[in-house]
């Protein structure tokens, strides 16, 4: 990895930290995506994570970034192998998550020169990630934990940097800033297949500046 690269990932992080929120986009077409990442960025989150499961995944990565260029905080999820992660990154992902820890998709990912994003389950898988260099935890499903499980990991290890994903909603999002997480990971909270089917995008929005309202508040912010 070059200097310059390092310098990029870090850079990826530093501003996922200050947005507070990344939002799973995970969909069974992708024939609406670009109006929900839309209507995503008009409430405030532009954190996109493209899981692979969504069809036409990397050209959808591809068209956020032609659409939204650096306005968009794009990356890619749900990824098993380092050859999905070369072609996601080859289509402008800027960070890689997966839903388990994989040390040589961490190593990759920085081979890349984008931040990694492994998930683990236990304290000790959590451990093993950050020693690998992980650049965040993704704590998953974090719904199976709550919040006192981040506060019971993170103090005795307080230089961990966590994400939760999986039971993060509207109304608890500043719950788990205050119990230590970086940043949280939003999936159904904000894909609700609803207001997707409905075209309802408004409601899209609304429910995303409800989510930056919990995080800023819960950062001490008006």
């Amino acid at each position: 990895m070059t200097e310059s690269g390092a310098a990029a990932r870090a850079a990826t992080v530093a501003r996922i930290e200050r947005l507070g929120a990344v939002v799973v986009l995970r969909l069974k077409a992708s024939s609406r995506a670009l109006e929900v990442v839309e209507a995503m960025m008009a409430g405030g989150i532009a954190a996109i994570e493209v899981t692979m499961t969504t069809p036409d995944a990397l050209q959808l990565i591809a068209q956020i970034g032609a659409r939204y260029g650096d306005d968009a905080m794009v990356g890619v999820g749900s990824v098993l192998d380092v050859d999905t992660a070369r072609r996601a990154v080859d289509a402008g992902a800027r960070y890689v998550v997966s839903p388990v820890f994989l040390p040589e998709l961490v190593a990759e990912s920085h081979r890349l020169g984008v931040a990694a994003m492994p998930g683990a389950f236990t304290p000790t898988e959590i451990l093993a990630a950050h020693r690998a260099g992980a650049d965040v935890v993704k704590v998953f499903p974090s719904e199976g934990f709550g919040t006192p499980f981040f506060k019971g990991v993170l103090a005795p290890m307080p230089f961990l940097r966590l994400m939760p994903t999986g039971g993060v909603t509207a109304d608890n999002a500043g719950e788990w800033i205050r119990a230590g997480a970086v940043a949280v990971g939003v999936g159904s909270a904000l894909m609700d297949p609803k207001l997707i089917a409905a075209g309802d995008y408004a409601g899209i929005t609304a429910r995303a500046r409800r989510i930056v309202g919990q995080i800023a508040l819960a950062r001490g912010g008006p």
